[in-house]
């Protein structure tokens, strides 16, 4: 994922050292390697050729010595295919499975074999970080294996670091960034499939021999079709509260490869990384190349158990302020598209401060002159501000927001370009595209070439001129529309490097853009957004508070992707707006946009006085009760997918508070849809708690008895029937202890 530069004098010298040693030994010692967690384990063990194997998966053993007796309880000869266990699988000698690593080396050769040389673990503040160094006995490159446990919440980062000592140049024709094995008798996947405004879909199916991959090729935006996010249900399929199960997702923001083999002996190996396809990566001598990670969190509890330790991860190490506050906001998109002035902006910033929300969000075509930005089809890649919509500038704005009490955002997507646009005009050559074939548009743009130092440059400046000259600025929205076609770079052909780094080194360009705006900009909110759902990862997510889901905001729709995004995001990171799409009442879209970072886009101009009252209202009751949906625990309680109604909630630390959704999400024929009561999750059971219906539409009440008191032993083993019916579509649920 970057070069690092060491001494090269330096690096060869510990290189040499290493080799010595090995060539001195005829045999190795035994070398056992746990990597543990508070409840999970894998181990790796040498052989007396010094390769390291991938030994055991399971529960933590209470003696550190009992990894030593493991091995000799399986039987699993490799004559036939290969390194089936290999810790990190080599390729061109013996092996015959599929690789972890493909190198062909200074000299041509494509054979490479790894042996053990050092462990080391270093203790972080909040983690534990095992470094495994690996050799080539005969060519001079080291693979060192990296594992960072946060061993209190079961979750593991892993990525690799391979270092070429060579005289020469080495090419890295396949390097994955984990490489794991599973023993067991049935392993059940659950991945994410999809399309624009259908992302992520489940799909779960039971693994068989061979291999199965999860891959994309798009460069961009890779949650457009795919995910690189996954279940794995070990002895059974997905279960939410039981069960043995691994949530992953490869911390990437290109094209990934995910394979999931089942070998000739029904285990599981699993390789994941950058993507290989067209990213054959030349790795001069002494540079190291350091992979995207695969983060994973393993938990006996189910889905459920996973996912709230993977959240807690989230919120605390990864997400950009992840245990902060997030603006409530209102953006003119639907409430104007392209057709706006001064005049509407300043009415709808009255409209922001009425509803009692944050931020006034000004969306995409407030810039470009000579080209515009009048449609999708001009203007992008030009970042003037136009002077016949906003003759005042953007400052004006701000002021004008500040006037009515609200923060101002603004929208951009500056990592692409219009061909009717002064940028494409004057600097062709920062846009991928193949010099001898006719252009290949996708929502009417082209992709920037963030390989380029000038290209990243100019896309920092964007951010950065946006903030200098109006510092208030409170909130950006960065998007990003288009896929790669035609994949071609003119700086890396100037520059003799090969086009086979285009798909990497987009990646880092941007990464190192995003790494620039946060050193000067450390705390400014940012919205990652791609048309919709087409970025969500842990890579970006350093960077970003938040994600959009998807373009769809129909509200039946986001019952379902909501629920699929909650096994690997957190409510924090997660945005739901109020839109006009869907003939829904009011109360249901904003009681299901109310189970993450809440937003509107409405114009109240359009709306009816109840619904603006009932709007108004429900912010208010969305300020009180933010804070347990953003940093409480997640509990999925009934599935769309297994009932024609969802419920979901979210517990604050001390369980003295909690919030339960309800949605009708099917309604073919019955008027009582819940006709059992749903079993609450995640309270104490010694305390009491009364239950109060929130969000009631002005002119209606609650059929609930809200005088009742209930313990939490009661409402987790029977449960509470929050009566949803046709006429009650959605029910919202303060459950607060009493003392």
């Amino acid at each position: 994922m970057f070069q690092i530069n060491i001494d090269m004098n330096m690096k060869k010298l510990l290189f040499l050292l290493c080799y010595s040693i090995l060539l001195l030994s005829n045999t190795f010692a035994q070398k056992i390697i746990p990597i543990e967690t508070k409840d999970f384990a894998m181990a790796f063990q040498t052989d007396d050729q010094g390769r390291l194997w991938n030994v055991y998966f399971g529960n933590k053993l209470a003696s550190e010595s009992d990894y030593q007796q493991v091995a000799d309880q399986y039987f699993f000869p490799s004559n036939n295919a290969g390194q089936y266990n290999a810790a990190y699988t080599p390729s061109g000698t013996w092996n015959l499975s599929e690789p972890a690593l493909q190198v062909q080396h200074s000299d041509g050769n494509l054979s490479t074999e790894l042996t053990f040389v050092n462990v080391e673990t270093q203790q972080e503040e909040n983690a534990t970080v095992t470094r495994i160094s690996l050799i080539d006995p005969e060519y001079k490159i080291s693979v060192v294996l990296n594992y960072k446990v946060w061993a209190d919440l079961n979750v593991i980062e892993q990525w690799t670091e391979i270092t070429n000592n060579e005289d020469g140049n080495i090419q890295l024709n396949k390097y994955a960034s984990a490489n794991l094995y599973f023993v067991g008798s049935d392993f059940y996947l659950t991945h994410f499939q999809g399309e624009y405004l259908k992302e992520l879909q489940p799909v779960e199916e039971k693994l068989t021999q061979g291999i199965k991959s999860l891959e994309s090729k798009l460069g961009t935006r890779t949650l457009l079709l795919g995910s690189p996010n996954f279940m794995i249900s070990f002895d059974q399929q997905a279960k939410e509260d039981n069960g043995l199960t691994l949530l992953g997702q490869l911390a990437w923001s290109g094209n990934y490869k995910i394979d999931f083999e089942i070998d000739s002996y029904q285990n599981l190996r699993l390789i994941a990384g950058i993507n290989p396809y067209e990213s054959e990566y030349t790795l001069k001598a002494g540079d190291t190349f350091k992979t995207p990670s695969l983060i994973y969190s393993v938990s006996p509890d189910g889905a459920g158990g996973a996912s709230r330790q993977l959240h807690t991860w989230a919120k605390k190490f990864r997400v950009l302020d992840g245990e902060g506050d997030r603006l409530t906001l209102l953006n003119n998109w639907e409430a104007t598209y392209f057709d706006f002035n001064e005049k509407k902006l300043s009415r709808l910033f009255k409209d922001t401060k009425e509803l009692g929300l944050d931020l006034f969000l000004l969306d995409d075509g407030w810039f470009g002159n000579k080209y515009p930005r009048n449609n999708d089809d001009a203007g992008l890649g030009d970042w003037q501000v136009n002077k016949q919509k906003l003759p005042h500038g953007i400052g004006y704005l701000v002021k004008e927001a500040e006037k009515n009490d609200v923060k101002f955002g603004i929208w951009i997507e500056p990592e692409m370009v219009n061909p009717e646009s002064e940028l494409f005009r004057n600097h062709p050559e920062w846009v991928i595209k193949q010099p001898n074939r006719p252009a290949k548009l996708y929502r009417n743009q082209m992709v920037l070439d963030l390989s380029n130092p000038e290209v990243q440059d100019f896309v920092f400046g964007i951010v950065d001129n946006l903030f200098t000259e109006d510092p208030e600025i409170a909130f950006i929205k960065w998007d990003c529309n288009a896929v790669i076609y035609n994949a071609y770079s003119d700086h890396l052909q100037k520059n003799n490097l090969p086009q086979s780094h285009l798909y990497v080194e987009y990646v880092n360009g941007l990464y190192d853009v995003l790494e620039r705006i946060r050193q000067k900009y450390p705390k400014v909110p940012m919205m990652l957004c791609s048309g919709g759902g087409g970025r969500a990862d842990y890579a970006l997510l350093k960077y970003f508070t938040e994600f959009w889901p998807s373009d769809d905001t129909e509200p039946i729709e986001r019952i379902f992707l909501q629920w699929n995004y909650s096994y690997f995001f957190p409510a924090i990171a997660t945005d739901a707006h109020v839109t006009n799409w869907g003939k829904q009442p009011l109360k249901f879209k904003v009681d299901i946009a109310s189970m993450g970072k809440l937003g509107f886009d409405v114009d109240l101009k359009h709306m009816e006085e109840k619904d603006i009252l009932f709007a108004k209202q429900s912010i208010t009751n969305y300020h009180g009760f933010k804070d347990i949906v953003l940093h409480g625990s997640q509990y999925r309680l009934a599935s769309p997918y297994e009932n024609p109604f969802a419920s979901l909630m979210y517990v604050n630390e001390d369980q003295s508070e909690a919030i339960m959704f309800n949605y009708l999400s099917s309604n073919r024929w019955e008027e009582r849809i819940t006709r059992k009561p749903i079993k609450l999750k995640g309270l104490d059971a010694s305390k009491k708690y009364q239950i109060k219906e929130i969000n009631l539409y002005p002119g209606t009440k609650s059929t609930l008895d809200e005088s009742s008191v209930y313990t939490g032993d009661f409402l987790m083993n029977v449960g509470f029937n929050p009566e949803i019916d046709v006429k009650r579509t959605s029910v919202v649920l303060k459950i607060t202890e009493i003392r």
